[in-house]
């Protein structure tokens, strides 16, 4: 019998607050929402009905109770896009345990590195309980081996445990609700402790304020479950507004992006969100003589978040996908982070892109975000995407590297207090004070300047270049090299190192599928020209094998593991010439 998927209907009257998940399941389950699984091929493989998840999510949590882990205790989930995740992620809701997201993503050629990944961050949070479906438990059975795991297995595995007679009681509104590791964790895993009040303080503002949830609604995804816009945006924050989701795995997007507008089009999907490369990355792979197969009338909101925003790249994926009845008014830029549930900052709903063009002289050496005409050509400028207001309750403030409050339209680091931000980092309380002061403010890490009361991000502070004085963004030398015919975008990677004068050198690394030498040449000769008239600067030039670079869970490029592959790369190189050295003497 052929799965069907769930439908728009709501419980007949919305209710307006919701202390904790369960309580948010409980009402859904009323309706008859839920969420659909699609398979690479395009084609519905399960449903889960918000009704049916509920009544599964409890059973399994009685014979989670029956493993005798204290109330609390962490639990690991493999988080692929899957309804076996979601099964056990609200039954640790249920079952007063912390459900832990972990990774689903192995790049090509990198299981020993996906292992040690799974490694660090269980180390971190050390869980009761682990689960994996059939695909990842290998790597997570090895993984766990040196750990104090109660019990670990598959699905069925947990499915055949007997059930307690104990009642359920789950986490109140106090409790945590997960813990989320960040987009960037790696070699320093930061496990973000999220209660229940903070994340649905989070999701009901969403609903209410960010997308404004209508009755009739449909959410598609294809965002992983183990970073904070794929579980709190796409799978939290439906189920809490009672709307029905189609899901894609994050690995069918990537292979055929074109089935998000498939879904979007054939089910009149009309919220969906993605980081930039989304975008790009599905515009990239559609053919022009397609478009008019697709129907996006309906997609009212598509925010763009999670990493900084390429203005142009949007341009002309609406440019591209008008034919189809998408309206470039559907953009919705916002600003969030795991560290604050989720959302922090959303753009007016209907009006599209709002951009700031500013000057990049001034930017780069004095950190003042001058606004310029660009229709002038009078100078460089930057194009910078306004992520919005703040949502109700909600402070930000832009500091200097002092503390001190600057003012409009000067570049510092973004300082944020709200009632969803996290209680900490899992087991590190020097970081956690590191981060938020005793008054409540987080450091973001994040680098931006207000206009009036609406914020404008302009990188992180961490992976900021400064060379004699000026301040270049990574984001910017990497926007050039991605210009290139022979470049694909999220193939290039850019950070700094110093030399051994401690002077700081710009670096781009570049995965290039170009193999005649002569070309490489000319590319390389190209970049270097182009880096130094937009930017002013030299910059030294790497081109490296496909699947050399490594991208954050969020599909940001990890600048930390570029950098340390290219050190790795000079170590390698050194030793080559000390060897040839010593068999020519």
């Amino acid at each position: 019998m052929e799965a069907t998927p769930t439908t728009n209907k709501l419980p007949s009257q919305n209710k307006k607050y919701f202390s904790t998940l369960t309580e948010a399941l409980d009402y859904a389950a009323q309706g008859q929402t839920g969420y659909n699984f699609y398979s690479g091929g395009g084609k519905l493989y399960a449903v889960l009905s918000y009704a049916e998840l509920q009544k599964e999510a409890r059973m399994l949590a009685r014979r989670l109770i029956n493993l005798d882990a204290t109330r609390g205790s962490r639990v690991a989930l493999v988080a692929n896009t899957h309804p076996d995740f979601v099964r056990f992620f609200f039954a640790c809701q249920y079952a007063g345990l912390t459900p832990v997201p972990l990774p689903a993503q192995i790049q090509l050629g990198s299981r020993e590195a996906y292992i040690t990944q799974l490694e660090r961050l269980l180390l971190t949070c050390q869980p009761k309980l682990a689960m994996a479906t059939d695909d990842f438990l290998p790597f997570l059975t090895e993984a766990v081996a040196k750990l104090n795991v109660r019990f670990m297995g598959s699905p069925q595995d947990y499915d055949k445990l007997p059930e307690s007679n104990t009642p359920l009681h789950p986490m109140g509104s106090t409790e945590l609700a997960y813990l989320q590791y960040t987009s960037g964790s790696t070699r320093f895993p930061r496990g973000v402790m999220i209660t229940q009040k903070a994340v649905l303080s989070n999701l009901l503002s969403i609903i209410k304020y960010g997308v404004k949830l209508r009755s009739g609604d449909r959410a598609v995804s294809w965002l992983p479950y183990f970073h904070d816009m794929g579980l709190v945006g796409l799978l939290l924050a439906p189920m809490a507004g009672q709307i029905s989701v189609d899901y894609l795995s994050s690995r069918d997007f990537a292979m055929r992006p074109r089935l998000w507008l498939k879904l979007m089009s054939e089910n009149r999907g009309t919220i969906s969100f993605s980081p930039p490369f989304g975008y790009e990355l599905t515009a990239w792979r559609l053919r022009a003589d397609e478009v008019r197969n697709y129907d996006l009338r309906a997609w009212r909101v598509a925010g763009v978040g999670a990493e900084m925003i390429r203005t142009d790249s949007l341009e002309h994926f609406a440019d591209l996908l008008k034919p189809s009845g998408f309206d470039e008014r559907a953009f919705l830029p916002c600003y969030g982070m795991a560290e604050c549930s989720l959302a922090v900052c959303f753009g007016p709903l209907g009006k599209g892109l709002q951009t700031d063009h500013v000057d990049t002289n001034l930017l780069t050496k004095q950190q003042k975000a001058v606004p310029v005409n660009p229709d002038t050509g009078n100078g460089k400028s930057n194009i910078f995407a306004n992520c919005g207001l703040p949502l109700p309750g909600y402070e930000l403030e832009v500091r200097d590297s002092t503390g001190r409050l600057i003012p409009e339209r000067q570049c510092g680091t973004l300082h944020v207090r709200g009632p969803s931000i996290m209680s900490g980092y899992f087991g590190d309380l020097k970081t956690t004070q590191s981060v938020i002061s005793p008054g409540g403010w987080l450091n973001t890490g994040d680098l931006a300047y207000q206009i009036g009361d609406s914020v404008v991000i302009t990188g992180r502070e961490k992976d900021l270049i400064i060379i004699n004085g000026r301040n270049i963004w990574p984001q910017d030398i990497e926007y050039l090299a991605e210009l290139q015919p022979e470049i694909r975008i999220r193939d290039t990677s850019a950070f700094s190192l110093a030399d051994s004068n401690g002077k700081e050198l710009a670096v781009l690394m570049v995965q290039c599928r170009e193999s005649d030498k002569q070309r490489l040449t000319d590319l390389k000769k190209r970049l270097h020209r182009l880096i130094f008239e937009e930017l002013g600067i030299d910059c030294i030039i790497e081109f490296v094998p496909r699947n050399t670079l490594s991208h954050t869970t969020s599909g940001k490029p990890s600048r930390y593991r570029a950098r340390k592959e290219y050190l790795k790369r000079i170590a390698a190189n050194q030793s080559e010439i000390r060897n040839a050295q010593h068999y020519t003497t």
